[in-house]
């Protein structure tokens, strides 16, 4: 009755916290470590902002989750502290619930580890649940029918394809690609055709602002600042959209194939079953321009973008607490 119960989305490049499906927190998925005593300096926003900007003698800033997986345990463990008694109140007198996002298929490790770090950051009960399902539920998908219904999250670190009915996956595909490699495609398209050489952040912008998985019909254009390769000395690039389709098309034809190779897997009653309803893009890279398009194109089933691609997945993470007692059959075992 006095203790909260939370949904945690713990991604590759944002952590976000809800209760009764109204986002509390949302916070870049980055530390900032004082490397001689390893002591946390700053978390989420704050440490974003010193990326490739501090004295790497002393200061670390890091990202303890690579590829939907936890890659450092104390690092992460400290930063789910910190946002824990951040999204609970100071006036904390009993430790809330938690229910927190995994990817699809992870290891039997990689699971325990999640549970392991959010217990010991201060919850009195911890249930994992699969990003698919948490999304699923977030976006209201009629997923307690028998018939089909398919969703892809494009997440920082990895892409999740998936088939689910009667609350459980029927068939899902984790791909270790996202939005981070497509931020570093940008990199590697802009060194590789210009000779210079862009950070992660300043990719990152290109993608937000010009970049698009398919040929626009209007062009825009952005002028970055990067290092010569040759001189070392910054030298300014103008980039358009079509170079970014260019540099994006290897990582985005993962994505696809990932896709197709679910619904290849997916029994034929509920594939018409999707034909019929689409396929539901969720996750930050689903805000690229024409990545619906793609994916309609590829795949052969309209997709679109839902309402709240950010949030669903931490939404339905803390709606599924209203659903235990149906999903809990379901659920990632620790």
């Amino acid at each position: 009755m006095f203790s909260k119960d939370l949904g945690v989305d713990l991604g590759t490049m944002f952590t976000r916290f809800a209760d009764n499906n109204n986002v509390l927190l949302e916070e870049p998925t980055i530390v900032a470590i004082e490397v001689a005593d390893q002591k946390m300096v700053a978390a989420g926003m704050e440490a974003r902002d010193m990326l490739g900007k501090v004295p790497v003698e002393t200061i670390e800033v890091a990202r303890p989750l690579r590829n939907g997986v936890i890659a450092d345990y104390e690092i992460t463990e400290t930063l789910l502290a910190y946002l824990l008694q951040r999204a609970s109140g100071a006036m904390r007198i009993f430790r809330p619930r938690v229910m927190i996002t995994v990817p699809y298929g992870v290891t039997s490790v990689e699971r325990r580890a999640v549970y392991e770090a959010v217990m010991e950051a201060g919850s009195r009960e911890a249930y994992l649940i699969q990003q698919p399902l948490a999304a699923a539920i977030g976006i209201d998908l009629p997923i307690n029918s028998p018939s089909g219904n398919m969703i892809i999250c494009l997440g920082g670190g990895c892409t999740e394809s998936a088939v689910m009915a009667m609350y459980g996956v029927v068939s899902a595909d984790t791909l270790r690609v996202g939005g981070m490699d497509l931020d570093e495609a940008i990199v590697n398209y802009v060194r590789r055709k210009y000779g210079v050489v862009i950070g992660q952040p300043t990719a990152e912008q290109l993608k937000l602002r010009i970049g698009a998985a398919v040929p626009q019909d209007i062009e825009n254009s952005m002028e970055v600042q990067g290092q010569d390769q040759v001189t070392g000395l910054p030298r300014p690039v103008t980039l358009t959209t079509g170079e970014m389709v260019e540099a994006l098309q290897e990582p985005l034809k993962q994505i696809v194939e990932s896709g197709r190779k679910v619904l290849e897997k997916t029994p034929p009653e509920l594939v018409s079953d999707i034909i019929d309803r689409g396929v539901a893009l969720c996750g930050g890279g689903a805000l690229l321009r024409g990545v619906d398009k793609l994916l309609t194109k590829s795949l052969g089933i309209p997709a679109y973008l839902v309402d709240n691609p950010l949030t669903c997945v931490v939404q339905g993470a803390s709606n599924a607490f209203g659903m235990l007692n149906v999903i809990r059959r379901n659920l990632p075992q620790v």
